[in-house]
């Protein structure tokens, strides 16, 4: 049940903004506002980081055991799996994810707070320690976690779960277009014996010109959160590793950008085909790692063209509560525009449209946009570089190998890259070639969950992220009477 109000969470209570002001929150498919959200302060986020050293401090949650706090990850799993459908009507509301999809992310996430509590108990740092000498786990502090809207509670819960596994409590900013995933893992986390104050919400916009802007600036500056961890748009990401460097914290950083993907001519077409079209618009073309600029070998061109076009007239766009929706709504109008711009710019510039571009035919309502092909992209055009979020792809050709690593590189932000080739001579050579830190070849990207992928240092709950909540000290103590030097005897 969608609440009239989406208050902040502090301290184990629901919590009005000091401002005493809200904003509202539309339903993507149909424009109308479902709910008003709480505008956050900065004097709402001193609240939450109280309540939260509190926790630190004086609770229990830091002190437990690693079996003891692996219970409750796991009972938040367990929880996230019963309300699988209450999250994905949640970002159905939010980004707009159809049900289907949505539903899938909420079971990514449950493995993440699964594996969390894995890792933990498997680790002998958090263990109790021995007699004589030993190297101890100790939660870094308050830790301050700013999520993207794109697949909401499965950001979250990549943000949330190794920071509460290493023992930290939490402020958790959410974004400010998906208010409620973050109000339904506060629920969960609760019910699954998160003591008060450990997890804290505080809503308000991301964007400094929006209503709420104090909530991301106050929570970065604080001077008792240690660590942070943003997931979001790369340019805003720049802005936050600033802020961050100034007031000397800790981050670790998220960042959305294009992932290229070089289909060759002796690729196998139908994988290649398949693989580029779900990469660029499943959960929306909203993913990290979306195919959103898509580089093909001139022989195979104009048919890679045509099939990916064919195709994408055939998506089901819809509804994302109908769980026959391929691709969903647009989080918002202002995401449909910008998007919309972005076509009507790239076919000025000379590309050309080969689907889509506008609002599917009989979806009169809400925010939408239609699959969009955009082919005969070039390298000085400003759509090639421009990082886009939503269904739109970008098709370039190329004709040798060199040429497909320098379009590769050439991609803003590159999250990862993916290689279509018969020759695995060619794809060691590129993949070493092609920047991002991680390149699937003839695969999509599956990715184990235990290591740290994409260059997304906190993306899984593996080793890695967990240290990044932690601070290591190393005892030793002498198991008998060791001589010590007599200076000045």
């Amino acid at each position: 049940m969608v609440p009239e109000t989406v208050s902040h969470f502090i301290g184990g209570r629901h919590t009005r903004s000091t401002l005493r002001k809200t904003y509202g929150v539309a339903d993507p498919a149909t424009g109308k506002e479902y709910a008003q959200v709480e505008v956050g302060l900065a004097a709402d986020i001193n609240q939450a980081v109280l309540a939260a050293q509190t926790a630190l401090r004086t609770g229990p949650w830091p002190g437990m055991t690693a079996p003891d706090r692996a219970r409750v990850l796991h009972a938040a799993a367990d929880a996230i799996g019963e309300r699988a459908d209450d999250i994905a009507a949640a970002e159905a509301l939010g980004p707009g994810l159809p049900v289907a999809q949505a539903t899938e992310q909420a079971a990514q996430a449950g493995e993440i707070f699964r594996l969390a509590a894995d890792l933990i108990t498997a680790n002998p740092e958090f263990l109790t320690p021995g007699e004589s000498g030993y190297v101890a786990a100790r939660p870094a502090g308050v830790a301050g976690l700013i999520t993207s809207w794109r697949t909401p509670f499965l950001a979250q819960a990549r943000a949330v779960a190794p920071a509460l596994a290493a023992g930290c409590t939490v402020v958790l900013k959410p974004d400010e277009w998906a208010p409620l995933p973050a109000a339904v893992l506060a629920e969960i986390m609760t019910a699954a014996g998160l003591p008060d104050g450990v997890l804290n919400v505080v809503h308000g916009s991301l964007h400094r010109q929006a209503p709420g802007a104090q909530a991301r600036d106050a929570l970065i500056a604080h001077p008792s959160v240690p660590r942070l961890s943003f997931a979001g748009e790369a340019a805003t990401g720049q802005q936050v590793a600033v802020d961050a460097a100034t007031h000397r914290k800790d981050l670790s950083a998220d960042l959305a950008g294009s992932s290229p993907c070089l289909i060759f001519a002796d690729a196998d077409l139908d994988q290649a085909t398949d693989s580029a079209l779900f990469g660029a618009f499943a959960l929306n073309g909203q993913r990290r790692t979306a195919t959103s600029t898509i580089l093909v070998q001139r022989p195979v061109y104009d048919t890679l063209v045509s099939r990916l076009a064919q195709r994408a007239d055939r998506i089901r766009v819809g509804a994302p509560a109908d769980p026959a929706t391929q691709v969903g709504a647009l989080p918002h109008t202002e995401h449909e525009d910008k998007l919309t711009s972005r076509v009507r710019l790239g076919i000025r510039e000379g590309a050309r449209l080969a689907a889509g571009g506008g609002r599917p035919a009989g979806l009169p309502e809400g925010s939408y946009l239609a699959p969009t092909v955009l082919a005969d992209v070039t390298p000085s055009m400003q759509i090639f570089t421009e990082q886009i979020c939503g269904p739109v792809v970008r098709v370039t050709r190329f004709d040798t190998d060199e040429e497909a690593v320098s379009l590769a590189n050439a991609v803003t932000y590159p999250a990862a890259a993916y290689i279509w080739t018969s020759d695995l001579q060619r794809a060691h050579r590129l993949a070493l070639a092609i920047e991002p830190a991680s390149t699937w070849v003839n695969s999509h990207n599956p990715h184990d969950r235990r290591t740290a992928t994409a260059g997304r240092p906190a993306a899984a709950a593996g080793h890695a992220n967990i240290d990044f909540y932690t601070q290591i000290r190393t005892m030793l103590i002498a198991a008998d009477g060791t001589p010590v030097p007599q200076f000045g005897a």
